[in-house]
Parts: C-alpha cells; sequence; structure tokens
C-alpha cells in the first residue's frame, strides 16, 4: 500500500544542510524487515516510522531505524519528526509552542516546539534517561589507528576515551584540535571492532575544544561504520551521552549552562546541537537537546 513520507534537514534552519531525516506515515503493517529494507532505500543516517500511539493522549509512537538496524532512541529523528508533526497538525499554534509527546523505544519523550515568524521551526526535550559511564577502557593505539591518527592526537586536559550512553552507546573520543579531526576517517574497517566494539556497533564520538564558529563550544564528528554510518552530520543522541562526559569531567558550577556542538562541517552538512545542563550539588539532574529542522520534500513510497 502506497505510505507518504516527509524527509527534513535537521540541527539546522538552512535547506541542503544539518543531518538529513526520513519520516515514513502511517507505518501500520510494516514489520521489521519491511522497515530496515526502507531504512537503506532511503540510505539515510536514520529513518524515524510513524504509527498511532499505544496511549491515546500521546502525538504518535515512532520506531528509529538506521540501515545497520533499530535505535532505541536518538535526537535529530526526535527533533525531527516532532517539528514535522506539530507544522502538519498544530501549525497555528507553533507560535506560542506546541508539546509533541512521542513513544520511542526507550520511553515518552516529550518535545516542546515553536517557531517564530519568518523562521524554522525549533525543538527541545529533555533527555528521557541521564547518560551513565559505561565503564569501559579503550587502547589508544587500537583506536588511534582505526581513525588513521596517532596515540599522541587523542586526549586534552582532563579528557580522555571514555564510553557513555543516555539510551544508545558511544564511543568518546578527545581529540586535541581542528587540523587533527579534520584528517580524522575509518581507516582501517578491520580494526574497528577490536577498538570500538565493547560498545556493540562501535560508534565513535569525536570531539574537540577548538571550533570553527567561535560562538560555538564543541566540535565533533560521529562514525558508526558497523552501524550503516560511515559518518553522521549531527548525532543528538551522542550529544546526550557527551552531556554526562561534560558535567563529570568539567565540573560546571551548580546552574543551567548551555553548550552548541557543532558537527557535519567535514561533511558539508553544517549541524548545531545546543545542549543544556542542568547542574545541581555538582551533579548533574537533567539535560536537554534543542535544534531547528526545515521541511525539505514529501512524497508516495508505491512498495
Amino acid at each position: 500500500m502506497p505510505r507518504h513520507f516527509h524527509t527534513l534537514d535537521v540541527f539546522t534552519a538552512r535547506i541542503h544542510e544539518g543531518n538529513p531525516l526520513a519520516v515514513v506515515m502511517d507505518s501500520e503493517g510494516l514489520d521489521d524487515a519491511a522497515m530496515l529494507a526502507i531504512t537503506r532505500e532511503f540510505n539515510l543516517s536514520e529513518t524515524v516510522f510513524v504509527a498511532p500511539p499505544d496511549d491515546p493522549v500521546n502525538t504518535a509512537k515512532l520506531r528509529i531505524f538506521t540501515p545497520g538496524g533499530e535505535l532505541p532512541f536518538a535526537g535529530h529523528p526526535t527533533i525531527g519528526t516532532a517539528i514535522l508533526l506539530a507544522e502538519l497538525r498544530a501549525a497555528g499554534e507553533l507560535g506560542n509552542g506546541v508539546v509533541i509527546a512521542l513513544e520511542e523505544k526507550i520511553g515518552l519523550v516529550r518535545v516542546e516546539v515553536r517557531r517564530k515568524p519568518g523562521q524554522a521551526a525549533r525543538a527541545m526535550f529533555e533527555l528521557p534517561r541521564l547518560p551513565e559511564n559505561l565503564g569501559l577502557a579503550f587502547d589508544p593505539v587500537l583506536v588511534a589507528g582505526a581513525l588513521g591518527l596517532d596515540p599522541l592526537d587523542l586526549g586534552f586536559g582532563a579528557h580522555g576515551i571514555s564510553a557513555w550512553s543516555a539510551g544508545t552507546p558511544f564511543v568518546m573520543v578527545p581529540v586535541k584540535d581542528l587540523a587533527t579531526i579534520a584528517r580524522a576517517r575509518v581507516a582501517d574497517i578491520n580494526m574497528w571492532k577490536p577498538a570500538f566494539g565493547a560498545t556493540g556497533k562501535g560508534a565513535a564520538f569525536l570531539y574537540t575544544r577548538e571550533t570553527m564558529d567561535p560562538a560555538h563550544h564543541v566540535h565533533a564528528r560521529m562514525f558508526s561504520p558497523l552501524g550503516g554510518i560511515p559518518e553522521d552530520p549531527a548525532t543528538g543522541s551522542a550529544v546526550a551521552a557527551f552531556s554526562g562526559l561534560a558535567a563529570t569531567v568539567e565540573r560546571p558550577e551548580d546552574g543551567r549552562h548551555q553548550l552548541i556542538i557543532e558537527q557535519g562541517y567535514e561533511m558539508g552538512r553544517p549541524s548545531q546541537i545546543a545542549l543544556d545542563l542542568d547542574i545541581r550539588g555538582g551533579r548533574l539532574i537533567s539535560a536537554t537537546i534543542g535544534g531547528s529542522a526545515i521541511r525539505v520534500s514529501e512524497g508516495r513510497l508505491l512498495a
């Protein structure tokens, strides 16, 4: 049966930047194999399948797939789908803000969507699960070799290689500067699993304090070749996990702090993710992910 779909660029207010997302509406009747096949047909980092919610007080139920399989939670699908549903169902209310309640595998995610006149819609949500340090050890020689870097390129200050998850695990790889992170690549796929496989599919989130835009705070890249993503232009779930690292290593004072993470610049898809940390008693008690999205296309799947 034909199914309607939309594509959006997420974590940007400009078309053909940010992270592309496909959203398939009316996905009832599709099994896991069909969803994975459609995801691979779109060949984007993530595709969302929308169905009626289990609880009618909520907006929709989501399934999120990468070309490598299903995810329980992801940031750019959450932001993009919430903005799409808000624009389709409550466009006239966006000036005052609309709450979109999404049932994801990780649990219920409430997303606030707003749009100022003449601007792209913007959404933000509180993490459904606080990040945790997975307590894994990594060999810098293997990690550097997999990325085409030298072990001396990795780490700065108190930042070393670690693994964190706020629903989806990532290996966090600190890199000393912008010039070095620009050289990173999937240099040896055969080294990927030995280097990063302790977290499953081995998604690597590289970051440095040097940024291309002086108004931003962190420059990042994300590689997940074993998950079907050679490189991702913007990774909200990685930033969600990064919130735990930032709070633990940087130890910001109590209060609210915002970091703007830039990603995708090496791919020609510049993206900006807003991360808000709420610190109390020296601990992270909540974190919020925010960003814009813009609709690009719509159509019908004929099979």
